[in-house]
């Protein structure tokens, strides 16, 4: 390709997104992810949240060379899926780092290159082999992209306020910013609370958490949980209901009101 002036363009390009699915336990977001068009799913070992669910998956990945092969198998072969779900990040971490101590012949990923952290800056480049080839399908085969991970609950230090709780993504840090830069959209799904405040002894008041029945979907990053996205993604409403239907239509308008 050629380029010079003439080769520059002002046309706007959708591309198929690169989406970060997080949130809490059980609340659907393998079920959520099944609701793409013509999704398969790449099962990581210890994942069976897709067993009881009739969608197109690979036998279980085992390793990291397991994956690589599966993915393989999508860049190589003809097939006609638009949406690769990989299930989870959260699981298939510990592979990589597997991979990477068979690579460097230690038996920990604390003790790769002598330790100090450097295995996690390894595992970083295997994380990149695995984003290439999803990138690859995306700009060759238009497929897009959902990586499902799950989340802890750690306590936040923000030197303008008090310290508090929040649900982040369950995988060493750097991973989490490689993968959130990476990505067009970060979705965090959870069952819906409401706090009911009722009257106690001696005219004081407690607060009551209700749990509901209610999956939703949260677009945007708060104190409490993850969430942002680029484009179309970031102007979506902040809370929705946990349905693929309703995300597109978002999407959608999000997309012709830009």
């Amino acid at each position: 390709m050629a380029f010079d002036l003439s080769s520059i363009s002002t046309e706007i390009i959708y591309r198929p997104p690169r989406i970060i699915l997080t949130g809490s336990e059980k609340c659907g977001k393998s079920t959520f992810a099944s609701q793409f068009p013509n999704a398969v799913f790449i099962p990581i070992i210890q994942e069976e949240g897709i067993d009881g669910i009739k969608v197109p998956k690979f036998p279980t990945i085992r390793s990291y060379e397991d994956l690589i092969e599966a993915l393989g198998a999508l860049c190589e072969q003809e097939h006609e899926y638009e949406y690769i779900v990989i299930d989870s990040a959260s699981a298939l971490e510990p592979l990589i780092w597997q991979h990477v101590c068979r690579k460097n012949g230690v038996e920990s990923i604390e003790k790769v290159c002598g330790g100090f952290g450097k295995g996690y800056i390894e595992a970083l480049s295997a994380w990149g082999e695995i984003l290439d080839a999803l990138d690859w399908l995306r700009d060759n085969k238009n497929c897009g992209t959902i990586i499902i991970a799950h989340t802890t609950i750690r306590q936040a230090v923000d030197p303008m306020t008090e310290s508090y709780d929040t649900y982040e993504i369950d995988i060493n840090k750097k991973a989490v910013a490689k993968l959130v830069r990476w990505a067009e959209c970060v979705l965090f799904a959870s069952k819906k609370t409401i706090i009911k405040t009722e009257d106690a002894r001696f005219g004081t008041e407690r607060k009551r958490a209700i749990g509901t029945d209610e999956f939703k979907l949260y677009t945007k990053k708060r104190p409490a949980h993850p969430g942002g996205g680029r484009y179309e993604y970031g102007k979506l409403p902040y809370e929705m209901n946990l349905d693929y239907h309703k995300f597109a239509e978002a999407v959608e308008k999000a997309r012709n009101a830009n």
